[in-house]
């Protein structure tokens, strides 16, 4: 692997037509390749953000089958890029429930991890009329998840996780140096916290994030926050775009990393589990 490589963050404005947001994957991963890097982040439900929850529901897939899945592996594969699929609707043994499944994509095309978000987003914004029940059509995951990629060792998250520091604190403690954080955070909470939990996230671990979101209203009448960042270790933003269907990069660099976490050993002082 080598110790510097460019990764990239695909933010997006998902609506309810599943091919018309494969194609604007599409495009952006085209971009994001050409612009050298060698692995791309899409944002938290990039194929649909539909109106209704049985909308998520009917276009969802087995693990390795089905149509969103069939164009990341043929985007992976065409591109030779390394490709975290955000999240995408994934069938579960719940009959009116799925997950919301984060995937790496190989540049060979093969699937080689699956992480299923564990925290769902069940809130009421305070001094706020909004209110989210995720659990409504989503069903969450347990298993916390590692997968080694062209750019380092990837943890896997999903959007509200990131509220959640334990679990990346041991996504480190299994060997990861990119946190991965697809989200479609909402303007309200974007605005008053996503840059601090995500600096926060890569100071404590001393790790990169990359974080893609999606932005604007959708048709379900959320407005998401936008604001893709990509963070290094020391927390500094790297790459940032608040607007539009766009793709930041930034150069990952694991020497320096590396050197960070060697002469700046608090990972190493813990005392409390």
């Amino acid at each position: 692997m080598p110790e510097k490589a460019t990764v990239a963050a695909l933010q997006m404005n998902s609506g309810g037509d599943v091919a018309r947001n494969l194609e604007l994957a599409g495009a952006l991963l085209e971009e994001a390749a050409a612009e050298g890097s060698v692995l791309a982040v899409l944002p938290e439900n990039f194929p649909i953000i539909g109106s209704r929850k049985e909308d998520k529901l009917e276009c969802a897939e087995e693990l390795g089958s089905g149509p969103i899945q069939e164009f990341l592996t043929e985007a992976a594969q065409n591109l030779g890029l390394c490709i975290v699929s955000g999240s995408i609707p994934l069938r579960s043994d719940v009959a009116d429930r799925c997950f919301g499944a984060s995937l790496v994509i190989d540049p060979e095309g093969g699937i080689k991890a699956c992480y299923r978000k564990i925290h769902l987003y069940d809130v009421s914004v305070p001094d706020r009329d909004e209110s989210y029940k995720e659990s409504a059509s989503l069903t969450p995951g347990r298993d916390l998840v590692i997968q080694d990629s062209p750019a380092g060792c990837l943890g896997l998250s999903i959007c509200y996780d990131l509220r959640f520091p334990e679990l990346y604190r041991r996504l480190t403690a299994m060997g990861a140096t990119i946190l991965s954080v697809p989200a479609a955070f909402t303007a309200a909470t974007g605005e008053a916290h996503w840059h601090t939990l995500l600096r926060s996230r890569a100071i404590e671990n001393l790790a990169y994030v990359i974080a893609p979101g999606q932005w604007g209203q959708h048709a379900d009448g959320r407005t998401t926050y936008g604001h893709s960042l990509i963070v290094d270790p020391w927390g500094r933003i790297v790459a940032e775009q608040a607007e539009g269907d766009c793709v930041i990069t930034a150069e990952v660099d694991l020497e320096m990393q590396q050197k960070l976490r060697k002469e700046f050993p608090a990972l190493s002082h813990r005392v409390l589990e």
